[in-house]
C-alpha cells in the first residue's frame, strides 16, 4: 500500500512502518497510509530556520510576486486536486472552497505588495517626535520574525487551511512546516508536490509533515510561530505545552465554536430576509456536510416564528440529495470518515438530552449513486431546543457535521445573550432589513464574535456568506474560538514579524527605514529631481526652488478662477475677529504656486500627479509675501505595470514651503507615477539595425524556430507592410476577451516568448523566399521600413492592424518594432 509522503529537508520521504489506513469516505476503499515515524522534527524545523534567509531577504514585491505567480501556476493544475478532493467526501462546490479558495488566498495576498515598501522589512506607522526641535524621534520598524511558521492543521480544508496560513507567512518573509491532519493529508502532499515542482519559491519556504507529529513542539524556538486549526479541547492542550510557555512562542488558535445566526425581528414568513435566513442556513449545514468551523450551529429566531422556520429549513432540506460527490446532482457527500460521522452522532445524542430532533436521522440516509453502508453518509439533522436559557448542550456541545439547533428569542437583548452563551465564536450573522437591529445586535455582540454578517436583500447577491472567511477580514474569535487572529490582510502579515522601535536622528532614521524624515538631512540633487528614472530616484533626494512673491492680483485672479469667494481671500473689511490679518492666499493657490515653482516643464521620466497626501497649511500667507519650495524624496514605493502604459513606480515627494524668513508656512506629500528605465530591450535606430543585419549571412543559423536567415529578414519586410497599412486584409486572430491585455504587453519590457507561431506565418511565405537572395531582402525589408516611417509621419494619428495586438498608433508600432527586432536579432546571435 502506497504512503503520503513528506517533503522535508529539500526531499520527499516515506515515513517508516505501516503508519494509519485512510479510506475513500465515500466508497471505503483503503488506498493510501499515513505515518510520521522516522521523521527528524527538530531537524526539519531547524532546515527551515537556515533557509528562510532567502525568503527573509526578498522584498515584499518580489515575494507577493512569487506568491502571485504560484496562484497562477497551482491554478493550471487544479483538475488534479478536484479529483482527490473528492475522496474525502467533498461536493464540486465544496472542493471549490477549499482548491481555489485556496488559491484566491494566494491571490489577494499578492496583491498586499502594494501596500508595503519596497524592501525586505515593512515601516509602521508614523514618524514619533521625541523632542521640541525634532532632532531626536522614533519610528517602527517591522523584520521577519527568523524562525519557521508551524501550521497545525484541521481535515476539513486540506487546501484552503494550508494556504490561507502560508500565504501570510510567505508575505512575512517567514517559511513554513504545514502538518494537515492524516484523514486528508494526501490531498495537501499533492498541493506541495506543485508548489514544490514549480521552482517559484525559494528551497525551504515550504517543508510537509503529512500527519499528526506529536513531538512537533518540543523543540520550537522564540523565533517560531505556531498556529493551530481544530477542536477547542485539543487547542487547549496545544496551548499549554512547556516549550511554548519557556520560549514565549507566539501561539494562534482557531477552533470549533458555536456560531450563531439570528433572524431578526422584522423578519416575517415571505419577506426576502426570512427567505435568505432559511437559505443560508441550509447552506451552512450542507456544505462540506457541515464540517466547517464557520457553520451555523445555532440557529436562533423570534419564538412566534420557530415553527415557520423549522417547517421552512425542513423542505428546503428535503433537496438536499446526498451521495457521491462526483455526480452533479448531489449536493452533499459524505463526512471525511467512519470515525468522524460517529463522532457526530455522538455529540448529538448529547445535544439531544434536552433538544429534540425535529429532521434527519442518526441511523437512515438514502444516498444517490454511491452505497450508503461503505461511506461516511449521514443526514443533515436539525435539533430543537426550547428552553435555550436554562438548557447548556446546544451551547457547549458542537457536532461537527450536518447539524444544527433551533431555538427561540423573545427580544433582541435575550438574542444576543444567546449568541453569546457559545462563550465566543468564529462569526455570527443576522438577517435583518432594519438597520438599527443590525446596529444593536452588532455592537452588543461583537464582544463575543470574530466576524457578524448583516445579510439582506440588498446585499444578497454579492455576499460571500456567513461561513466564508476573506483574506483581508481577520478570521479567529474570542473565548472557546481560541482568541487568536488570522488572514485580515496587513494584520495577519504582521503576525509574523517582529516589531521593533528605532530611536535616532531624523537623519539615521531616514536611512534605517528608507522614507525621508522630516528635518533629515537633504541630499542635494545634481539635476532636477524629475529628470530622473525611478530607479534612479533616491529617498532623501532634494532641490530648493527659486523664488516666487504672491500679488493682490494673484488671489483675485485665482478667486474668479475658482469661484472660492471665501471672505478672507475677497472681503478684507470682515476680518476682525478672525486668525487673518490681511488678505489671504486661497490654499490651493500656495499649492499651486508650489507646483509651478518645483515642476519640470520638459518632458521626462514623470508620467503623471497621481495624487496629494498630508498636506498642512501652517500659517496664512498674505500678497506681497514671498515663498519657496524645498522638494524632497520622502519614500518609493514599487508598482505594478497597468494596461496600456510604461513601468512606473511611485515617487512620494515631500514638499516643504518657506516663506522669505525661511519659516515654514506649508507641507504637502506629492505623488507622482515615474517611468522605469529600459534595460531589457536593445534600442533599434537605423544604425542599430544596419549594424546587425551587416552581420547575417546566409548560413546563420537560429538558436530557436525554423526559420533561415533570409526568411527572418522577409518576415520583418512582411510586418513592415503591414504596419504602414499596405497589408490589412486580414482577421485580427487575437481573443476579443484578451486582446485588451495582449495589447498592453507591448508597454512592458519584458521579452517577446520564444517559439510562438505567427497567425499569418503562411500568407508571409516565411518557408517559400520571395527575394533572389538575403541581400536583396535586406534591402527590401529597409525599403519597407522607410515606407512605414513616412506613413506614420504624413499620418501621425493613423491606426492600423496587426494581427496578434489588435490596432496600432504610432507609437505602439515603434513599441512593437523595438521587441520585434530584439527577438529576431537576438534569435540569430546578432544581438
Amino acid at each position: 500500500m502506497s504512503k503520503t509522503q513528506h517533503y522535508v529537508q529539500g526531499q520527499w520521504l516515506d515515513g517508516s512502518g505501516d503508519g494509519t489506513p485512510i479510506l475513500d469516505s465515500v466508497t471505503g476503499e483503503h488506498f493510501t497510509n499515513v505515518t510520521v515515524q522516522g521523521l527528524d522534527v527538530p531537524a526539519i524545523l531547524q532546515y527551515g530556520r537556515e533557509h528562510g534567509r532567502t525568503l527573509r531577504r526578498m522584498t515584499f514585491q518580489e515575494r507577493g510576486n512569487a506568491i502571485k505567480k504560484l496562484a497562477l501556476y497551482l491554478n493550471k493544475r487544479k483538475e488534479q486536486f478536484y479529483e482527490l478532493s473528492y475522496r474525502t467526501g467533498a461536493t464540486k462546490l465544496d472542493s471549490w472552497i477549499d482548491i481555489e479558495g485556496g488559491f484566491g488566498n494566494l491571490f489577494a495576498n499578492a496583491s498586499l505588495r502594494k501596500l508595503f515598501p519596497n524592501q525586505w522589512y515593512h515601516v509602521e506607522g508614523d514618524p514619533i517626535d521625541l523632542s521640541r526641535g525634532g532632532r531626536f524621534m522614533a519610528h517602527h520598524i517591522m523584520v521577519p520574525r527568523e524562525g519557521v511558521a508551524v501550521h497545525i492543521n484541521a481535515f476539513n480544508f486540506p487546501v484552503w487551511g494550508m494556504l490561507e496560513k502560508c500565504a501570510v507567512n510567505w508575505m512575512a518573509g517567514m517559511p513554513a512546516v504545514v502538518l494537515p491532519a492524516p484523514q486528508t493529508a494526501y490531498l495537501a502532499e499533492a498541493v506541495v508536490r506543485e508548489i514544490v515542482a514549480s521552482g517559484i519559491l525559494p528551497e525551504g519556504s515550504i517543508q510537509l509533515i503529512s500527519g499528526t507529529a506529536r513531538d512537533i513542539l518540543d523543540t520550537v524556538q522564540s523565533q517560531d510561530v505556531v498556529t493551530f486549526t481544530g477542536s477547542a479541547s485539543t487547542g487547549r492542550i496545544l496551548k499549554n505545552h512547556p516549550r511554548l510557555i519557556e520560549e514565549s512562542v507566539p501561539f494562534t488558535m482557531e477552533a470549533d465554536s458555536l456560531n450563531a445566526s439570528v433572524l431578526g425581528l422584522d423578519a416575517k414568513p415571505g419577506s426576502p430576509e426570512f427567505d435568505l435566513f432559511v437559505k443560508e442556513v441550509r447552506k451552512e449545514m450542507t456544505v462540506k456536510a457541515g464540517q466547517k468551523c464557520t457553520a451555523i450551529r445555532r440557529i436562533i429566531v423570534p419564538e412566534d416564528r420557530m415553527e415557520d422556520v423549522q417547517i421552512a429549513l425542513g423542505q428546503a432540506l428535503d433537496k438536499v440529495t446526498i451521495g457521491d460527490p462526483r455526480l452533479k446532482e448531489v449536493r452533499m457527500g459524505a463526512l471525511v470518515s467512519n470515525d468522524q460521522r460517529d463522532a457526530v452522532r455522538e455529540q448529538v445524542k448529547k445535544i439531544g438530552e434536552t433538544a429534540q430532533m425535529v429532521y434527519g436521522s442518526l441511523d437512515e440516509v438514502n444516498t444517490l449513486g454511491a452505497d450508503a453502508s461503505k461511506g461516511a453518509f449521514m443526514k443533515p439533522i436539525l435539533m430543537r431546543e426550547d428552553d435555550p436559557l436554562n438548557n447548556q448542550a446546544a451551547h457547549i456541545t458542537e457536532a461537527f457535521g450536518p447539524v444544527s439547533t433551533l431555538m427561540p428569542y423573545s427580544d433582541l437583548d435575550e438574542a444576543v445573550h444567546l449568541a453569546q452563551m457559545g462563550k465566543g465564536s468564529l462569526v455570527s450573522s443576522i438577517c435583518t432589513f432594519d438597520d438599527n437591529i443590525a446596529r444593536d445586535y452588532v455592537v452588543n455582540a461583537a464582544s463575543h464574535h470574530g466576524r457578524i454578517l448583516v445579510l439582506n436583500r440588498e446585499n444578497a447577491q454579492q455576499s460571500t456568506g456567513h461561513g466564508s472567511p476573506l483574506p483581508n477580514l481577520i478570521h479567529g474569535g474570542p473565548g472557546r474560538a481560541g482568541g487568536g487572529e488570522e488572514m485580515g490582510g496587513m494584520r495577519g502579515i504582521k503576525h509574523y514579524m517582529q516589531r521593533c522601535a528605532v530611536q535616532g536622528t531624523p537623519t539615521t532614521l531616514t536611512e534605517v527605514t528608507g522614507i525621508y524624515q522630516p528635518k533629515g538631512a537633504y541630499k542635494e540633487s545634481e539635476q532636477h529631481p524629475f529628470k530622473y528614472h525611478w530607479e534612479d530616484v533616491e529617498v532623501g533626494m532634494s532641490m530648493e526652488t527659486h523664488r516666487r512673491t504672491i500679488t493682490d492680483s494673484d488671489i483675485i485672479n485665482f478667486a474668479n478662477l475658482t469661484w472660492d469667494h471665501f471672505y478672507a481671500h475677497t472681503d478684507i473689511t470682515s476680518l476682525d475677529g478672525s486668525i487673518f490679518e490681511k488678505r489671504t492666499a486661497h490654499g490651493y493657490f500656495i499649492l499651486g504656486a508650489a507646483a509651478g515653482l518645483f515642476v519640470h516643464p520638459n518632458k521626462g521620466p514623470v508620467a503623471a500627479n497621481y495624487g496629494l497626501e498630508d498636506c498642512r497649511f501652517l500659517r496664512p500667507l498674505y500678497h506681497n509675501d514671498t515663498i519657496y519650495v524645498r522638494l524632497t524624496c520622502k519614500q518609493k514605493i514599487d508598482r505594478d505595470q497597468r494596461g496600456a502604459e510604461l513601468p512606473a513606480g511611485i515617487v512620494k515627494w515631500y514638499g516643504e514651503v518657506f516663506d522669505a524668513e525661511d519659516e515654514l508656512v506649508a507641507i504637502v506629500t506629492v505623488l507622482t507615477l515615474v517611468q522605469k528605465k529600459q534595460t531589457t530591450l536593445v534600442e533599434m535606430t537605423e544604425e542599430k539595425i544596419n549594424a546587425c543585419l551587416a552581420t547575417l549571412k546566409e548560413d546563420t543559423k537560429a538558436t530557436w524556430g525554423y526559420m533561415t536567415a533570409q526568411e527572418m529578414v522577409e518576415h520583418l519586410e512582411y510586418t513592415y507592410r503591414i504596419a504602414a497599412g499596405e497589408i490589412q486584409d486580414f482577421e485580427i486572430a487575437t481573443p476579443e476577451k484578451i486582446l485588451e491585455k495582449v495589447h498592453a504587453t507591448l508597454y512592458n519590457y519584458e521579452k517577446m516568448p520564444q517559439g510562438y507561431d505567427f497567425p499569418l506565418a503562411a500568407r508571409s511565405k516565411i518557408k517559400e523566399v520571395k527575394h533572389a537572395d538575403l541581400d536583396t531582402a535586406k534591402v527590401k525589408m529597409f525599403e519597407a521600413r522607410d515606407a512605414y516611417l513616412e506613413y506614420f509621419k504624413e499620418n501621425p494619428e493613423a491606426r492600423t492592424k496587426n494581427v496578434v495586438f489588435g490596432e496600432l498608433n504610432r507609437f505602439e508600432w515603434y513599441l512593437l518594432e523595438r521587441k520585434h527586432l530584439n527577438h529576431h536579432f537576438e534569435q540569430f546571435g546578432l544581438i
